[in-house]
């Protein structure tokens, strides 16, 4: 790791949380760039997910009882 390297990750681990995501959202979109084709389809799909939700279609499962489920599953 270069001098410069350390210093910049010096800079970075002393920003507030949320300065961190923002810098990390900026590099990953720098390392793999944003389909806006791919994120209209996730926002389509989460919106369908949101509507059977509230129209009663699908049913929540608490989170205890995946916990249970997924123990009793993989503990074999």
């Amino acid at each position: 790791m270069t001098a410069q390297t350390m210093e910049i990750l010096d800079v970075v681990d002393s920003l507030p949380i949320d300065m961190k995501l923002e810098i990390i959202d900026h590099l990953l979109e720098s390392i793999t760039p944003r389909r806006k084709d791919i994120d209209e389809a996730w926002k389509e799909e989460v919106e369908r997910r949101i509507d059977e939700v509230e129209s009663g279609k699908v049913k929540l499962i608490p989170l205890e009882e995946v916990r249970e489920r997924m123990a009793k599953r993989y503990s074999k």
